[in-house]
């Protein structure tokens, strides 16, 4: 991609903290309207990463651009076009939705009245909230709030959105809740969010960086890091024995390895591939070839985001900041 396309962009950047390095050069390109994931334990740098973007702390070395703009020395006109929301945003709870966002508004536009109206309407639409924008805010749910936060970090017309751990505390449907405005809002923006939820970024997320101890150790679309280490892997499961399934995959040169598991009336075979477009040619033809063999399931296996964090971090799975 070519470097106008990414948001932010960091080379070598680095902090430490008198003898501790909080973060090791950190390599980063975040593409435009993306929904970038951004995971690690405890203390792996990643609210420091977040402080260095915005210019709330100084790197120690290396550097970055936001919008093309230098963190260390642009930062006052960065955060003019980014908008935040905290993992707990706090409201005044006598005042309506309504009238929190026209607040927030005013810092922003000044204008004819109906065009700040027009915005706080559009927003209010935007994170579904129309039907409740004139109650009070103290009777709202938790997702509610949430995605209250999120409309008052968006009122501004952000070029970045970041999010801090935006559907923590939300039970499933809230959650989807978040899901689902954070797709709309790509259209608009670019979204840099931090999270302790797997699943969640499993399945919003484009990209995702995972960060352990102060450094990068994964980095990639979504698809490749669920793709496992293993190349391309086919899981097939076979009613009944998988025996004769086995010795013919076996006499392939493109069959690099083949696990296999038995329970009871059935059987599972993990097959490694070196050649993934022969194998979408001719592995499930071959194994269909075979009448003594019922395939009942067949395709790609992938893995859950949770196996690859735990792979790559050594086992931690407390990945809040």
């Amino acid at each position: 991609m070519e470097a106008e396309s990414y948001v932010i962009q960091t080379h070598g950047l680095c902090k430490s903290y008198q003898e501790i390095e909080a973060l090791k050069s950190l390599d980063l390109n975040v593409p435009q309207n993306s929904i970038f994931g951004f995971l690690g334990p405890n203390g792996a740098g990643k609210t420091t990463t977040m402080k260095l973007l915005l210019g709330l702390a100084f790197a120690s070395g290396g550097g970055g651009t936001v919008f093309g703009l230098d963190i260390a020395k642009d930062s006052v006109e960065i955060r003019s076009r980014v908008g935040y929301l905290p993992q707990e945003p706090r409201f005044f709870e006598h005042m309506t939705a309504r009238e929190t966002l026209d607040f927030t508004a005013r810092f922003f536009f000044r204008g004819p009245e109906n065009e700040i109206k027009k915005r706080v309407d559009e927003t209010l639409d935007l994170v579904d909230l129309a039907d409740k924008a004139d109650r009070p805010i103290g009777g709202f749910s938790g997702g509610e709030r949430q995605r209250l936060g999120i409309a008052q970090a968006q009122v501004n017309y952000p070029d970045l959105l970041i999010l801090d751990e935006p559907a923590a505390s939300l039970d499933p449907l809230g959650r989807n809740d978040v899901h689902a405005i954070m797709r709309k809002l790509r259209k608009y923006t670019t979204i840099f969010y931090s999270t302790h939820i797997l699943d969640d970024v499993q399945k919003v997320s484009d990209t995702v960086a995972i960060l352990n101890q102060g450094e990068l150790v994964a980095y990639g679309p979504i698809e490749s890091l669920l793709a496992g280490g293993d190349g391309t892997v086919y899981t097939i499961t076979i009613k009944g024995s998988s025996d004769h399934a086995r010795t013919i995959l076996e006499d392939q040169d493109w069959v690099s390895n083949i696990q296999s598991t038995n329970d009871e009336d059935k059987s599972t075979l993990l097959v490694n591939v070196t050649d993934e477009q022969v194998a979408d040619e001719s592995l499930l033809r071959l194994l269909l070839s075979d009448p003594d063999a019922i395939v009942t399931e067949f395709g790609r296996k992938k893995y859950k985001l949770e196996e690859v964090f735990i792979n790559i971090v050594g086992g931690d799975k407390n990945v809040q900041q």
